[in-house]
């Protein structure tokens, strides 16, 4: 099981941050709509654990994600677990409906606009996410996908980057965090 090693800044202009990103050689892609359905644990507090449980529908395309609990002060590292799904939104309401019969709880339901984007940066490539998610708001996020033995490393790519782009602050809530406040 690889880290995401992630860092998220809520960002007022995102179309300045795509200039600044492509400034630095960052090549970004189109936006598409994510649909994020988060679960609770029936006997598991994943709010108390600092875990999540999720499916995700980008179009027709469906897939599961479990993140572990974060790992560190300064970054959202944490333990990933992801798992491409059947496509197709009857599937998408299957799968929700397996994890009810299990006794797992619909939470809230995220959805944002999202543009995926790369950036090679001190020798690594930084995945790059800016989001404008419905009811929350704007956010970049710079994430490095890590083994244990690149984490640190992967860590401080992370923070220098945020630095050279003038950001500060990272937000360690997620998503849902934010929208159920």
């Amino acid at each position: 099981m690889n880290y995401e090693v992630e860092n998220k800044f809520s960002v007022p202009d995102l179309e300045g941050m795509v200039v600044q990103l492509q400034a630095l050689g960052a090549e970004i892609g189109d936006r598409v709509e994510q649909t994020d359905l988060y679960f609770a644990h029936p006997v598991r507090d994943f709010a108390q654990t600092d875990e999540a449980l999720r499916i995700r529908r980008v179009g027709s395309s469906n897939c599961v994600t479990y993140k572990g609990p974060k790992i560190d002060k300064v970054t959202k590292t944490r333990k990933e677990l992801e798992v491409e799904l059947v496509e197709g939104q009857d599937h998408f309401e299957q799968y929700a409906q397996l994890l009810d019969v299990l006794g797992f709880r619909r939470v809230a339901e995220v959805s944002k606009k999202r543009q995926h984007g790369t950036c090679q940066f001190d020798g690594s490539e930084v995945g790059i996410a800016l989001d404008d998610v419905q009811d929350v708001g704007t956010y970049l996020e710079l994430e490095i996908v890590a083994s244990p033995e690149t984490m640190e490393s992967a860590r401080s790519t992370i923070v220098r980057l945020a630095e050279k782009l003038g950001l500060s602050n990272p937000e360690r809530r997620s998503y849902l965090e934010l929208l159920l406040e």
